[in-house]
């Protein structure tokens, strides 16, 4: 798997088709592939107070089980 980068909703869309699931473990994509999720922020981050609020994020493969 390569990085992938998502907007905020297609991130959402993943979850909510359970591409992405959030496990004791970590995420895990398509049931196989543990992932980080890094948000995108276009401001500087001391300006940025709702990190979980960006408008992408970037998806990386950590392991695959």
């Amino acid at each position: 798997m390569s990085e992938l980068v998502l907007s905020k909703d297609e991130l959402v869309k993943l979850f909510i088709k359970e591409e992405i699931e959030d496990t004791q473990d970590g995420w895990l994509y398509q049931g196989n592939i543990l992932v980080n999720i890094i948000a995108i922020h276009d401001q500087d981050p001391k300006y940025v107070y709702n990190v979980t609020n960006a408008e992408y994020y970037k998806i990386t493969p950590i392991e695959q089980i």
